[in-house]
């Protein structure tokens, strides 16, 4: 299967702009340490309902030693987080579950295709788009991938809100 078009063409958005550094997406996002999969977010279009960011991959991410050994190449769940966190940031900062600061969860991913290895050193570009939204349920998503301009991941992505109370008991029970 071919690549699809652009999302957001990379003309459309500048890198070094930067709307939102990590200080801002920790306010929305709950991640931390190992698991922050977003360095920055660049453009952000509500009306067409598009967001894009990016993480700088580091020589010394925790998946290096071991996803593979001699040739690291970035785990597609870690893409896919990315993306999920670059949704979730975007659900979060427009309210668009209706939820008022909860959490925004995984709720599932379809047509999912890993176009070209990601490596250390590269910095993967996101890209997010609104397909559809059911308040206080679900939102559905389009992201892709991309490293200087080739995509290198794409699908479709969905979040779920988070229960508050099912995340109090979590942080009181471990």
């Amino acid at each position: 299967m071919a690549p699809r078009d652009y999302i957001i063409h990379p003309s459309e958005y500048d890198l070094g702009n930067v709307i939102a550094d990590i200080h801002e997406i920790r306010r929305l996002n709950k991640q931390r340490f190992e698991m922050e999969q977003l360095t920055a977010i660049v453009h952000e279009d509500e009306a067409r309902g598009l967001c894009v960011g990016y993480k700088d991959l580091a020589h010394d991410e925790f998946w290096v030693r071991g996803h593979f050994p001699g040739m690291a190449v970035m785990p597609g769940v870690m893409m896919c987080e990315a993306a999920a966190q670059l949704s979730s940031y975007y659900t979060q900062k427009h309210n668009l579950l209706g939820l008022d600061a909860h959490v925004v969860g995984f709720g599932g991913l379809e047509e999912v295709r890993f176009r070209e290895p990601v490596l250390p050193g590269d910095r993967l570009v996101i890209a997010v788009e609104r397909v559809r939204v059911r308040p206080k349920a679900m939102i559905v998503c389009r992201f892709q991938g991309l490293v200087r301009e080739n995509i290198v991941v794409d699908g479709v992505i969905k979040g779920v809100p988070l229960p508050a109370d099912f995340i109090s008991a979590a942080r009181v029970g471990g």
